[in-house]
């Protein structure tokens, strides 16, 4: 795997991964927002699935989810 973003979001960090699928035969990629809390604790997890037509980037930049996930230190 390879992280292809990072950017600093609510006292956490908004992270875009990507690898390659065998099972699919192409290039996956992921969004993981890890809040302040996770830098010394371990947090719950949140997965959120997107609908066939999108992208990671549907959840990281129409949902507001980043400041929700710091308030509550949950990882997405």
């Amino acid at each position: 795997m390879e992280r292809v973003e990072a950017h600093a979001s609510f006292g956490g960090r908004q992270e875009v991964w990507r690898h390659r699928s065998s099972a699919l035969g192409c290039e996956m990629r992921f969004g993981v927002y890890l809040p302040p809390q996770a830098a010394h604790a371990r947090c719950p997890v949140l997965y959120w699935l997107s609908g066939l037509t999108c992208t990671e980037q549907n959840v990281i930049t129409k949902s507001g989810v980043q400041r929700h996930a710091a308030e509550h230190g949950l990882i997405v």
